[in-house]
């Protein structure tokens, strides 16, 4: 997994920071944390995973570039909109390589 420079945390995610960065990196499962990644696909802005997806590797041997981190999914949901709207107001579009200043994305 790759992780995003200035990481998006959500409320009740950034009290836990540390701890939750670190059990990621750790594959320990954590319930209710969702982590925030470019689009697998064409279809999507941003998508939301629980955690536990990168806990299992059921993403397989691809990178996957992780943009933010909540605690619960409505925050997962607040914090995805944030970046929606930063990126739009940064682009005027949503094209998130540009906003991200990368030519790859994911």
């Amino acid at each position: 997994m790759i992780w995003y420079d200035r990481l998006y945390m959500g409320g009740k995610a950034k009290r836990l920071r540390y701890s939750i960065i670190r059990d990621i990196r750790n594959n320990k499962f954590r319930p209710g944390l969702y982590v925030i990644t470019p689009p697998s696909n064409g279809n999507n802005i941003l998508d939301i995973y629980p955690s536990s997806v990168f806990c299992r590797n059921e993403m397989g041997e691809q990178q996957r570039m992780i943009l933010g981190i909540a605690l619960g999914y409505g925050e997962a949901v607040r914090l995805a909109a944030r970046i929606v709207d930063e990126m739009y107001r940064a682009t005027g579009n949503f094209d998130l390589a540009a906003f991200l200043g990368t030519d790859r994305v994911g």
